[in-house]
C-alpha cells in the first residue's frame, strides 16, 4: 500500500488529467467535537456504504468498482488510526489504487464532509484553502506592549513588536492631594492614549507593507477594545473580533487557535447576515431559494453566495456536457448524455468553487431552515 503523504507538492494533484483510473476524494471535518467517539469516522463509513451501493449506477465497470471499494477501503483504514490524524480541523484524502495515489493533506477549513468518486481528484477547495482563508493580522497587546502576529491557515509569527514608555511613579499617597490625583490620572490616560496610537500605528505600517485579509484584536484586559477607536478606517473594516488573552500566554499555538475560533464566530454571524439578505431578495428576485431553482441558477452562471444546508443530501444528475446539476434528468434533456449523481448538493459545491462564487454551508438550524436544502443570492437576474 502507498505510504500517505501529508506534504507534497500540490502540482501532483492540480495538474492529473482525467484518465481511465477512478480517483476518490474525501473531505471530512475533524474538529474536536467530530473527533469525540470517533464521530467522524461514523460520518465516513455512512458515506462510504452509500457509494458503495450506489456504484452500478453510476457508470463505472466491475474492474473500477472493485478498486473504488478498495480505495474506500484504505481511506477509512487510514481513518480509524487516531494516531495518523492530522492534528488540523479537517482533512482531503485523494485515493486511487490505479494511479498509485494515497495524498492525504490537512485542512484548516472543510466548508462540509463529503466522498466523491471522478476521474481526476477533486482538488477545488484544497485549492481554494490558502486564498480563501488568505493572511490576518492578530494584534495581542497590554498596557505598554503590543505583538502584531501574522496568522495563516496553518500557524502563527510575530512580524512586529511595540513597546512604550511606562511612567513607575506611584499613586498618590494621600486622597486629599487632589491635584496630584489629577496629575496623576492624566499621566496614565496620556500615556494610555500614546500607546494605543503607536500599535494602531504600527499595524497600520504592516498591513500597508502586504495587506492582510482579516484583523483580530486581543488583551488580557480592556485593552483590546480600546484600541478599535483608534484604528484607521481601511482596518476598522476588516475587524472581525475581539478576544481575550493575557501576553504571558501569546504562544504561536495559543495565537492561531484563537484567530481561528474568531473566525469561526464571525463566520457563523455570517450566516444569520445571509438569511436576511436572502429574504430580501426573493421578494426583490435577487435570490433563489430550493434545490431545483438553485441547481438552475447555478448552471447559469447566476450565482454570487451559494448557501448550503449542512445537513442537506438528494440524488440528482449531472450533464457530461455542461457539467449542468438537476433534480431530475428531464430538466438537462437539451444538454444530452446525463449521468446520475448520488448528491447533487455535494456536486454543487464543487461546480459552486469551479466558478469561483462565494460558498457558505450553514450549520445553524433556524437559518439552515431558512434554505430549503440550497439557496442562492444572485449577482444578475
Amino acid at each position: 500500500m502507498a505510504t500517505a503523504r501529508t506534504k507534497p507538492s500540490d502540482r501532483d494533484l492540480l495538474t492529473m488529467q482525467p484518465g481511465k483510473h477512478p480517483v476518490v476524494t474525501c473531505y471530512l471535518k475533524i474538529e474536536p467535537r467530530d473527533r469525540v467517539r470517533r464521530k467522524y469516522l461514523t460520518k465516513v463509513k455512512n458515506r462510504v456504504k452509500q457509494l458503495e451501493y450506489g456504484l452500478p449506477s453510476l457508470g463505472w465497470d466491475k474492474p473500477q468498482q472493485e478498486a473504488i471499494k478498495a480505495d474506500l477501503k484504505r481511506i477509512l483504514d487510514f481513518l480509524g488510526d487516531t494516531t495518523k490524524l492530522p492534528a488540523s480541523p479537517g482533512v482531503a484524502i485523494f485515493a486511487s489504487k490505479g494511479q498509485k495515489l494515497f495524498e492525504v493533506r490537512p485542512l484548516p477549513k472543510v466548508h462540509r464532509s463529503r466522498l466523491a468518486v471522478d476521474r481526476t481528484p477533486l482538488v477545488r477547495e484544497l485549492a481554494a484553502t490558502e486564498e480563501e482563508f488568505g493572511r490576518l493580522f492578530t494584534v495581542v497587546l497590554d498596557r505598554a506592549s503590543a505583538l502584531i502576529w501574522e496568522v495563516t491557515a496553518w500557524d502563527a509569527t510575530v512580524v512586529r513588536k511595540v513597546a512604550s514608555e511606562v511612567s513607575r511613579g506611584s499613586r498618590p499617597g494621600s486622597r486629599e492631594d487632589w491635584a496630584a490625583e489629577h496629575t496623576y490620572h492624566n499621566r496614565i490616560q496620556n500615556e494610555k492614549r500614546r500607546h494605543l496610537e503607536a500599535v494602531a500605528r504600527a499595524l497600520f505600517e504592516v498591513d500597508r507593507r502586504a495587506p492582510g485579509h482579516q484583523i483580530v484584536l486581543v488583551g488580557s484586559g480592556s485593552e483590546a477594545s480600546a484600541l478599535e477607536p483608534f484604528l484607521h478606517n481601511y482596518l476598522a473594516d476588516r475587524l472581525i473580533g475581539v478576544a481575550k488573552l493575557a501576553m504571558k500566554d501569546a504562544t504561536p499555538a495559543a495565537v492561531h487557535q484563537l484567530t481561528m475560533d474568531v473566525r469561526e464566530a464571525h463566520a457563523r454571524a455570517s450566516e444569520f447576515r445571509h438569511a436576511e439578505e436572502l429574504q430580501e431578495g426573493l421578494g426583490t428576485g435577487w435570490a433563489v431559494r430550493g434545490m431545483r431553482d438553485t441547481l438552475e441558477a447555478l448552471g447559469k452562471g447566476q450565482v454570487r453566495t451559494l448557501l448550503v444546508d449542512e445537513q442537506a443530501a438528494r440524488p440528482g444528475f449531472r450533464s457530461m456536457a455542461t457539467g449542468r446539476l438537476a433534480i431530475g434528468a428531464v430538466e438537462l434533456r437539451s444538454d444530452g448524455d446525463v449521468v446520475p449523481t448520488l448528491d447533487v448538493v455535494d456536486d454543487a459545491i464543487e461546480e459552486a468553487l469551479r466558478q469561483r462564487v462565494a460558498l457558505d454551508v450553514v450549520h445553524d438550524a433556524d437559518a439552515a431552515a431558512e434554505l430549503d436544502g440550497m439557496a442562492a443570492l444572485l449577482r444578475f437576474k
